[in-house]
């Protein structure tokens, strides 16, 4: 996959106030996915609505990179008083989410592999009709196990909507839906690819948290959640005793964290991608080449766990490695207008060659690619970012 080589390696840039930050190089093609590309199009009183391709997890599948982002159109654009946080924000309404595997021998030109969807609308089962969103990729012995999120009602419509829906395949053909986690409201799950000193660990958001459990039952647990639902209770019980990351410890994470695409083994440690919401200074902004602050945006930190003992952080990003600076992630332009404004989401990683490609959201509406050399971004983490 040489198509990787002119995407960067990441930068190291020192900020007005004198701190070091790390950024990610975004490719020169983004957005790599656009709704249209998909046929992801309607009208409306003569109008030429674009839908949305985002959020997608990754994997390699048969030499080639799968992605498996959610997909939605006929939808409209609303705003909402939230709250908990005593502000309004946009949303989006009268949309069910599906998910499109979609393949690329690149990594960059995707197209839809062999029309499968997978639906969360009522088809299939009921255990959540309003759609399935978010899915993580997790490679385990052959197979892929794809973590997604459940709508159990319908999206922007309330707390206690979201619950942990887990598959599994071997061909991204025969899905085979194995449940939900019922017993309590979560998204952004993810799996270790691995187990760790004979524990099977998971990441998961208890808002506005990231949280590290242990599943009891192995990996029987996400293959047969309702019959271990005691055991997902305990790990809910015991939530401020596995506690990984706190918010609220910077103000670009000062609304909440959760985790993004499954950890990276590294030989220094679990490398986790995780997302952050909040005020994003106007320093850091500067150096993505925006003139003032970000009000409420979503952006992209780091964190480094012990090899043996992953509920141990051995370093963690003080400020962000991207925020939303392009017109596809911050406000829209004419020629890509946005759904969700202020907004890069991180779910899909894979490493190519010592490079780290991160597959996000922007916006809401598109898949962006981002990259840096593994080794330069540890560096930059043990030499900056040690607790």
């Amino acid at each position: 996959m040489d198509s990787f080589q002119n995407l960067g390696d990441g930068k190291t840039l020192e900020l007005e106030s004198g701190e070091t930050v790390f950024k990610l190089d975004s490719c020169e093609r983004n957005p790599i996915v656009r709704p249209q590309d998909l046929g992801l199009t309607w009208r409306e009183n003569g109008e030429l609505k674009i839908g949305a391709v985002f959020n997608g997890g990754s994997e390699f599948f048969q030499d080639k990179i799968m992605l498996l982002p959610r997909c939605h159109r006929n939808y409209r654009k609303a705003r909402f008083f939230d709250e908990r946080l005593g502000r309004e924000r946009d949303c989006l309404e009268d949309y069910i989410s599906e998910v499109w595997p979609l393949i690329s021998h690149n990594g960059i030109d995707f197209t839809r592999f062999r029309n499968v969807a997978i639906r969360g609308d009522g088809t299939d089962h009921q255990d959540f009709i309003y759609g399935i969103e978010d899915i993580r990729i997790i490679r385990h012995e052959g197979s892929y196990l794809l973590v997604g999120c459940g709508k159990v009602k319908p999206p922007f419509k309330g707390s206690n909507a979201d619950r942990i829906a887990i598959y599994s395949t071997e061909d991204f053909v025969d899905i085979t839906y194995h449940g939900i986690v019922e017993p309590f409201d979560s998204r952004n799950a993810v799996a270790f690819p691995e187990q760790v000193n004979g524990n099977s660990y998971i990441l998961l958001r208890f808002h506005p948290n990231i949280h590290i459990g242990v599943l009891k039952a192995g990996i029987d647990q996400l293959l047969n959640p309702g019959k271990n639902r005691d055991q997902w209770k305990e790990i809910y019980g015991q939530r401020s005793e596995n506690l990984l990351l706190r918010a609220g410890l910077h103000p670009h994470e000062n609304e909440k964290i959760g985790p993004g695409p499954p950890l990276i083994k590294t030989d220094r440690g679990w490398l986790l991608i995780y997302h952050g919401v909040g005020k994003i200074d106007v320093n850091i902004c500067k150096a993505y080449g925006l003139s003032r602050a970000i009000e409420r945006g979503y952006s992209i930190c780091a964190a480094l766990l012990d090899l043996n003992e992953p509920q141990k952080v051995i370093c963690r990003t003080k400020s962000p490695i991207y925020i939303p600076s392009a017109a596809y992630e911050l406000y829209g332009s004419e020629e890509y207008p946005v759904d969700i404004p202020a907004v890069v989401f991180p779910v899909g990683a894979v490493v190519v060659q010592n490079r780290l490609l991160i597959y996000a959201g922007a916006a809401d509406k598109y898949t962006i690619l981002l990259g840096c050399k593994v080794d330069k971004l540890m560096n930059y983490l043990f030499q900056y970012c040690r607790l």
